[in-house]
């Protein structure tokens, strides 16, 4: 969302006309779910994706189209199979798209596209409402809006990774990448650098041991633990599995989770609160390097991610992720 309205500003101060067009509802299986965006200019796509394949070559030329008649509209793809041969995809589900048409000179649309920038830097909760008959969107704390199709802004999760070690460098460019928000915790300051960790939010050279000194966590948060021992590990733990959050995941070999599960045992900590901690952390993908060890951590989170954000449990869009 963030890299698409900064386009779009850059496009409308160019004063060029272009379309955004949005994913509204999806059923079966379809290669991206409600919310994908992707914006069109009258020579082709300026950014953001729908999904790939027919559907968004479609959707460009569709777009492009729009363009020159200074429209906007509602489309319907259906990729099922008896209508396959229409569009060359054999999903199985249906996607209906809003286009909806941007004049480059209209200072409403620029207006909501700075605002939203700012709300998305400011990291304030909220909802894009984009209404249905293709005029101008708006902000809004509602995320029912009749009329319109609301999405929210993607202020993005926050991980908190405590450790500063090779695994975290590598993981955290690639959780920027996907739309975390991370902070890096260590007690060794030669590590916690802008110059090591330039894709961090936030770095802080703290006592492990008195983590509420430095940090506020909330029941939002995605915790990974890699410190630099056993020592410290438990010492994380045993404060966070305290508390409830998102997700937490913490790296090491199945005899170190071992020790350090009877240690929080012994401290304390309810046996619910240990079950719950992902570890070994990551997907199973046999993963060695920090490089490899962080795609792992990374697509655990993501599923994790997903799973949250599903209201009524865990959809698969089949094609082409699940």
């Amino acid at each position: 969302m963030q890299s698409i309205f900064a386009k779009l500003l850059y496009e409308m101060e160019k004063h060029h006309d272009t379309v955004l067009v949005t994913i509204i509802r999806e059923s079966g299986s379809t290669p991206r779910g409600e919310g994908a965006q992707m914006l069109v200019g009258a020579q082709g796509p300026l950014g953001g994706t729908i999904g790939g394949g027919n559907v968004e070559n479609l959707s460009i030329l569709h777009a492009r189209d729009l363009i020159a008649q200074r429209c906007s509209d509602l489309h319907e793809y259906p990729l099922h199979r008896s209508d396959a041969e229409d569009i060359g995809m054999v999903c199985g589900g249906d996607v209906t798209a809003l286009f909806t048409f941007i004049p480059g000179t209209d200072a409403a649309w620029a207006a909501l596209a700075a605002d939203l920038l700012q709300h998305i830097a400011d990291r304030r909760p909220g909802y894009l409402a984009l209404p249905l008959d293709g005029t101008v969107g708006f902000l809004t704390d509602d995320p029912e809006k009749d009329g319109s199709f609301t999405m929210p802004l993607s202020i993005g999760e926050r991980a908190i990774l405590f450790g500063a070690g090779h695994c975290s460098l590598a993981l955290t460019p690639v959780l920027r990448s996907v739309g975390f928000r991370v902070t890096v915790f260590d007690d060794r300051p030669e590590l916690i650098t802008p110059e090591r960790f330039p894709a961090a939010e936030r770095l802080i050279c703290g006592d492990f041991s008195h983590i509420d000194h430095y940090l506020s966590c909330s029941a939002e948060d995605y915790i990974v633990v890699m410190t630099s021992g056993h020592t410290h590990d438990f010492i994380v733990q045993e404060q966070i599995l305290r508390r409830n959050f998102a997700y937490v995941g913490v790296i090491g070999s199945r005899a170190k989770t071992a020790a350090v599960n009877a240690r929080l045992r012994a401290a304390g900590v309810q046996e619910t609160a240990i079950a719950s901690v992902h570890t070994p952390v990551g997907v199973a993908i046999k993963a060695v390097t920090p490089e490899e060890i962080a795609v792992s951590i990374a697509g655990e989170m993501i599923c994790e991610r997903a799973l949250r954000r599903e209201k009524d449990g865990p959809r698969h869009h089949g094609c082409p992720m699940h």
